[in-house]
């Protein structure tokens, strides 16, 4: 039976000279004269602690051996593969040699020494866990907050505010950032450039889309200062500030100004007169809302449509303007209604949720809908029209009868600039406004 002196663990561990004769055995003689179980000091590492290898099941394991703080300390080195060159220092796929294995051992106890005032190799080990952790997180969060998630999350919050310009931004996020640039979109978002943005419009304005190229800025810029302000505004929700935007880069690009140019074709009053007699007679829901979308001063299209049956007065309608600031709210407008586009709004037999409707309140008429009913009702008597047109013409036309620019603005809801008329001024505006649309409706009546 072999003598063998237990470690601080009661582990029998045959020592280097312990027994008489075993410090003239070669490495591989005293591996193969291990019994299950046993740990065999091998060799002294320098700068610190031993080689020993261990009989087990499955094989000899070597082990680099160190005592700290008066404990054995043992790591595991690998696996014994008797069949390997003995001079090679590197392990082969089935194990180490004795060599290896003693290079493998020295690196670690050099690891040991150099930082024993941290605490050695336990500590070093320690340490590197939290910063594989720390990276791990780091990488689980830039793949959260990509530039996907953020350009969602803002379409989400649009939404969530009553902004219906949400389906147009979610649109072309789709289509013209992940759809064409997927590995742009993958990026954290705090890591995609300006330059990268400038891309994806060039590549829109090459197409001859300019102005979605202008507005795939718009939107992507409205994001970025969205989470770039969560920092400091509490009024916007803490999820955008997880995306840790410091600068926004869709900032430094420049729009296609040429795309941004307003409609400068108004209809004239002579065309206006025209269109007004076009869909005056209209019989059905068709020619009702026609008559009412020009009778409440041509409002855009796409806010009409929306309006509520719980919104329409008999005397006014109350729509919500989403034009304005990103982020921001739909602002209330009340449009006030004459005689006659009241009676519009009764044939458009208001029912349901949406007023006007095809399908009693259900579903709320398309804006594209009214476009087209207002193109097949005038025919050729205007060249060129489209139906945004009536908006500039009914400005033009109020403009022409002497309606001040103020009131011409609250009534197409053109914004109100200035901290005094934002915040001091109350006054509702609502005679002013209907007198202004009384008229427009003799200036369309009037046969000059």
């Amino acid at each position: 039976m072999s003598i063998l002196s237990p470690d601080c663990h009661g582990v029998p561990v045959i020592p280097t000279g312990g027994l008489i004769g075993w410090n003239l055995m070669t490495p591989g003689q005293i591996i193969n004269g291990l019994e299950r179980g046993q740990f065999a000091s091998l060799a002294k590492v320098t700068p610190a602690g031993s080689l020993e290898a261990r009989l087990l099941v499955i094989g000899t394991m070597f082990y680099w051996r160190v005592t700290l703080d008066r404990k054995t300390q043992r790591e595991v080195i690998g696996i014994y593969d008797p069949a390997a060159p003995p001079k090679s220092f590197k392990p082969t796929e089935r194990g180490y040699s004795f060599a290896a294995a003693m290079r493998e051992a020295e690196r670690r106890a050099m690891e040991h020494h150099q930082h024993r005032d941290e605490g050695g190799r336990p500590a070093l080990l320690a340490a590197q866990k939290v910063d594989r952790y720390a990276a791990s997180e780091a990488k689980r969060i830039a793949a959260k907050h990509t530039l996907s998630n953020l350009l969602d999350a803002y379409c989400d919050h649009l939404k969530a505010i009553g902004r219906r310009s949400h389906a147009d931004a979610r649109s072309i996020f789709k289509l013209h950032i992940k759809e064409a640039w997927p590995k742009v979109a993958a990026m954290p978002a705090k890591d995609v450039t300006g330059e990268q943005f400038a891309d994806m419009m060039r590549t829109l304005i090459e197409a001859g889309k300019g102005r979605t190229a202008n507005k795939l800025r718009s939107y992507a810029r409205a994001a970025y200062q969205m989470a770039k302000a969560a920092k400091s505004k509490p009024s916007i929700p803490v999820a955008f500030k997880d995306y840790g935007i410091v600068a926004n880069p869709v900032a430094d690009t420049e729009p296609d100004e040429s795309q941004n140019k307003p409609d400068k074709r108004p209809m004239s009053a002579a065309e206006m007169r025209s269109y007004w007699q076009a869909i005056k007679p209209m019989p059905g829901f068709k020619g009702a809302l026609l008559r009412l979308h020009l009778l409440t001063g041509g409002q855009r299209i796409e806010q009409l449509v929306n309006l509520l049956t719980a919104n329409a007065g008999p005397d006014f309608i109350l729509l919500h303007d989403g034009k304005g600031r990103p982020g921001r709210p739909p602002r209330p407008h009340t449009v006030p209604l004459t005689k006659e586009a009241a009676t519009a709004l009764s044939e458009c037999q208001p029912a349901g949720v949406f007023a006007l409707s095809t399908d009693g309140g259900v579903s709320h008429a398309a804006a594209t809908s009214l476009s087209h009913w207002a193109a097949e009702a005038i025919g050729d008597a205007v060249k060129d029209f489209q139906a945004k047109r009536i908006r500039s013409g009914v400005e033009t036309l109020l403009a022409s009868a002497r309606v001040s620019q103020d009131i011409r603005g609250r009534l197409q809801s053109h914004g109100i600039a200035g901290v005094q008329a934002r915040h001091y001024d109350g006054h509702d505006y609502m005679s002013e406004k209907r007198k202004a649309l009384t008229t427009l409706h003799k200036l369309l009546e009037a046969t000059k």
